[in-house]
Order: C-alpha cells, then structure tokens, then sequence
C-alpha cells in the first residue's frame, strides 16, 4: 500500500469505509474508533508544533535575503494568494448553498462521541494553543531575519526537518486508515453517501474556478507586459502537466523555470522568482482550501460571515508560506487556522484532509502554472526600476 500514491490510499479507504460500514461487528469498528481517538489527539498535539516548526524558518528565510525585488514578489505571490481565496469565498457562498443539503446527522457526528465508543481514549495536551504558536512562529521568525542569529536559525531549521520527518512518517501514511475509520462510522449514520456526492459536486465547482483563477492571472500578466495571455499560458502547460504528476510546486521548479524562460523571463529573474513562489504562491491551495471550508460548514448549518472568512483568508495566506515542503502540507499547516478560527472539529479536520487531498494535484499544478505570471511582472518590475 506505501507505494501506491496517497490520493489513491485516500480512495481506497473512503471505498472500503463504505463496503464495510454495515458489514464489520461492533468489536472491531471500535478498534479503528479507538485508533481515530488515538490519532486525533496525536494530531492535536501535532498542530501548534507545525505551525512553530514550518512558519518560523520560512519567515526567517524570507527576510534574511531583504530587497526592494524581494518584498515586491512576496507582496505580489502574497496578494495572489489572499485574492484567490476571497474570489474561492465568493462564489462558494454564492454556489454551494444551491448544490448542499445541510445534514443534521452531520452535524451531530462532528460535535458528540462516536456511536461506537473507543475501547479507551489517550490525552495528549498540546503544549501551545495555536495563535500562540502562531505569535512565537511571528516573532522569532522575524527576530531571526532581521538580526541574524545564526545558532537559533540552526535551531528552527532542524526543528522544521524534525517536524517535517514527523509529518512525513507518522503522520501522512496513517491517514488513510484515520479516513477509513471516518467513513465507517458515517457509513454505520447513513452519512457516507451523503459526503461523497457532495464532494462530487464541489471538487467540478472549483476546477472550474481553477481555470478561471489562471485566465485571470495571465490576463493581468498579458496587460503588464503587452503580450497574448493564452500563448504565455499555453507556454506553461508543461509546468501544469509536470506539477499534476508530481502534486509538489519543488520538484516542479526545473520545469516551472525552463518554461518561464521560454516566455522571455530572464534567466537570473526565473532563477529568483521561481523557487521563491514555490515556496510562498499558493493560490491554487488558498482557493481549495477555503471552497473546502465554505462546504463543510453548510453541509453541518454552521454560522460563518464574511468578515469571518477575510480575516480567515488573510491568515491562510501566512500559513500556506510554510506548506510546499510537505507531503499534503497545505492542509496540515492549515488546520491551526481552520480550528481557532472557524471552530472545526475533529471529524470536519479528517474531511478537509479528504477533500483536499482528492485534488492536491489540481492545485498544485494551479500554483507552479501562476508563478510563470509572477515571474512576467516581477520581471516588468525590475526592467522598471531598472
């Protein structure tokens, strides 16, 4: 099974959480509700260690190389970001309602205990909740670029790799069996039917926004530097294409920056853009993420306003800085923000991973494919200033 991809174990857990939901006896559902209880814990842990763990190099790493040039593509990757995610909010507001029924048996599966109860339940309290491991992230981060402080930089950088090791072998390759057991208890409801065509419905809405998101981008792109959006987009389908196979804006910078070139970016601006952006434009991620969000809080009748969700937004764009280097690491520096912030529980934090690992590759390849257009304004932007 590990070396299938984890969308495919996402899959194939969800199928066989269905097949088997009325079939398995009560005694071993609550083996895997007992292993859920486990690892939800675990997890909880795990949040404010992500956040400290990821945000807190990846802003020392920023700032530690300050220029005009610099601040000008994180403002602009930053500002993609942010407006991706509020355009995402907009018309998942606008759309979903006309595509979700609200389920109350839902809404009691995320707010009360299993219906099958653990054979027994580990505490393990985290040890920072998490606006105050965000405000440390901020801090220290900041205090790392700005006065260099070499050792405490040597310190964040081999946390993060702790952090990332931790993400990469505990974490990643037992959430397959964490959704398994998800979908056999909704299953057990009669709610599993219910997710999946919704999930259905939403993940056709925001491709659509997807290509829509990326039109947007390279017409701003063809209007800065007077050239064809569509050609200086079709110029990029190979960092698309690369980026949908290998669901990792990383490993898809040698394709991103070649096909940049190709679009008359110069090599030493590819070279600075490219890897940068990989790290800090995720508006591909922003923009399910919050679609993801939106959904699950009618499907459960959740109270959100708009308000909520630009202060929500503004708050995921800091926190997708820390993701790239992550298997599925989008969602997972996300579900600090997405507990605090829009109080989702456990059962809603199992679902988000779910859907968004189903189109993981969809926005990843979203966000290489929108750094060629940063990289055209950046590139703008210094011939200016020049």
């Amino acid at each position: 099974m590990n070396k299938l991809p984890l969308l495919a174990r996402i899959v194939i857990a969800i199928a066989l959480g269905v097949l088997l939901g009325r079939l398995l006896p009560e005694w071993l559902v609550a083996v895997f509700t007992t292993f859920n209880a486990v690892f939800s814990s675990f997890l909880k842990f795990l949040i404010p260690l992500i956040i400290v763990g990821l945000v807190m190099p990846a802003i020392a790493d920023i700032g530690r190389s300050a220029g005009r040039l610099l601040l000008f593509t994180v403002c602009i990757a930053y500002g993609s970001t942010v407006l991706s995610g509020l355009f995402s909010y907009g018309v998942s507001d606008a759309v979903f309602p006309h595509l979700i029924t609200p389920s109350s048996q839902l809404s009691a599966l995320s707010t009360q205990s299993s219906s099958i109860p653990p054979y027994f339940t580990l505490a393990i309290p985290p040890l920072l909740d998490v606006m105050t491991a965000l405000v440390l992230a901020f801090v220290a981060g900041l205090g790392m670029a700005y006065l260099g402080l070499p050792r405490l930089k040597g310190v964040a950088d081999d946390f993060k790799v702790l952090v990332e090791k931790t993400i990469g072998i505990a974490v990643i390759p037992l959430l397959p069996l964490y959704i398994f057991g998800i979908f056999l208890e909704m299953t057990r409801t009669g709610q599993a039917w219910h997710i999946i065509m919704t999930f259905a419905a939403i993940i056709g809405v925001i491709f659509a926004m997807h290509i829509v998101l990326l039109l947007v981008q390279y017409c701003i792109a063809g209007l800065v530097t007077r050239r064809n959006p569509l050609r200086l987009l079709a110029t990029m389908l190979p960092a698309y294409f690369t980026a949908l196979g290998t669901s990792s804006s990383a490993a898809t910078i040698p394709v991103t920056k070649m096909q940049a070139v190709k679009m008359g970016v110069p090599e030493d601006i590819a070279s600075f853009t490219v890897p940068l952006c990989a790290t800090i434009h995720m508006s591909g991620s922003c923009m399910k993420i919050t679609a993801c969000a939106v959904a699950l809080m009618l499907m459960q009748s959740m109270t959100f306003t708009t308000p909520m969700f630009i202060g929500f937004v503004l708050m995921l764009g800091v926190m997708m800085v820390a993701s790239p280097g992550v298997p599925g690491g989008a969602i997972m520096a996300s579900l600090g923000v997405l507990s605090s912030m829009l109080g989702f529980g456990e059962q809603d934090c199992a679902l988000m991973i779910a859907l968004y690992i189903a189109m993981d590759s969809f926005g990843t390849a979203c966000n290489v494919t929108g750094d060629g257009a940063i990289s055209l304004i950046v590139n703008k932007f210094s011939q200016r200033a020049k």
